[in-house]
């Protein structure tokens, strides 16, 4: 529930955060620089999984989830849940497993952890795994393992026998000698990540706050945009590595899936969930308007351009 008790105070807004990385970064940069603030807002970004974030959305325990990927399954089951913003498009995930194991074909009855079932890097092996004539359950057993440290820790111990990562663990798997099976930044795949999901009934019922939070994330999104020097050190704190790595997943990872202004034209939107519909087997999905509302951060955008708005230090 968003409290709005006076106009001296705070809107309260509590955001669902999958990770602590690069994923939430224009989230994470907003509240850092004090964007969110400026608006009048009171954010709590508060860590869960992805699913888990999903049904906290649902159930009214956070008004917003910056999942992707993972909040398409009940939007296209009919959730009334909408996307209205977006900071990635492209899949920043890779799949990697022991060094034994040369390629996604040898996955065949092995195991592979995942953040959560449903979530959007599990839609993205299977469809990795259907690609390669695996099927998820029948031939390829997937456990799902929660936040990131954890499924690099079943990779490690042998819990599972590949897993779906994303940077700096990505960077860690490498370094302890664990082979890269597929970077899914190089597929041909529509993923949303660092989206603004919420409710209809939150749009439809306070606008006015969700203008603002979108506003403010934006310029946080612009901030990691625009403004290298300034990114690499938060990006760096944030994954917990050095500022040369920080810099190498700046320019290989994030910059290159972002998208131009937080939002995906009709085509985008069709790519984003068709894989999801294939895994889904969904007969009557629901219309991209039904699914996407990028409105007001097409008029957010609009408006930050023409105040000539720029990041600061």
């Amino acid at each position: 529930m968003v409290v709005l008790t006076s106009s001296v105070e705070a809107a309260r807004v509590r955001v669902a955060i999958p990770s602590t990385t690069h994923e939430v970064l224009a989230f994470s940069t907003s509240r850092d620089k004090g964007y969110y603030r400026d608006e009048g807002l009171e954010v709590e970004l508060i860590l869960m999984s992805a699913p888990i974030a999903s049904r906290a959305l649902l159930s009214g325990d956070v008004e917003v989830a910056t999942v992707g990927g993972a909040g398409l399954p009940p939007v296209l089951n009919g959730a009334p849940l909408r996307f209205v913003f977006t900071t990635y498009n492209r899949p920043m995930f890779w799949l990697f497993g022991k060094s034994e194991i040369p390629g996604v074909k040898e996955l065949k009855g092995k195991k592979v952890g995942v953040s959560g079932i449903g979530s959007g890097p599990d839609s993205l092996l299977r469809e990795a795994l259907r690609r390669n004539g695996l099927e998820e359950g029948r031939d390829v057993t997937v456990l799902s393992l929660g936040v990131m440290p954890t499924i690099y820790s079943g990779l490690q111990s042998g819990v599972v026998d590949a897993a779906m990562l994303s940077p700096p663990f990505t960077f860690r798997a490498e370094e302890n000698g664990f082979r890269e099976l597929i970077a899914f930044t190089k597929q041909d795949l529509v993923e949303l990540q660092g989206s603004i999901l919420l409710r209809d009934a939150f749009l439809q019922a306070d606008s006015v706050t969700v203008e603002k939070f979108i506003r403010a994330t934006y310029k946080g999104f612009l901030y990691i945009k625009r403004n290298h020097a300034g990114t690499l050190p938060i990006l760096g704190r944030y994954l917990q590595v050095k500022e040369d790595l920080a810099a190498k997943a700046y320019d290989q990872v994030v910059l290159p899936a972002m998208t131009q202004d937080g939002t995906l034209n009709a085509e985008m939107q069709k790519r984003a969930v068709e894989h999801v519909l294939k895994r889904l087997d969904v007969k009557d999905p629901p219309s991209s308007s039904r699914i996407f509302d990028f409105s007001i951060a097409r008029k957010v955008a609009t408006d930050v351009q023409m105040k000539s708005w720029k990041p600061g230090p």
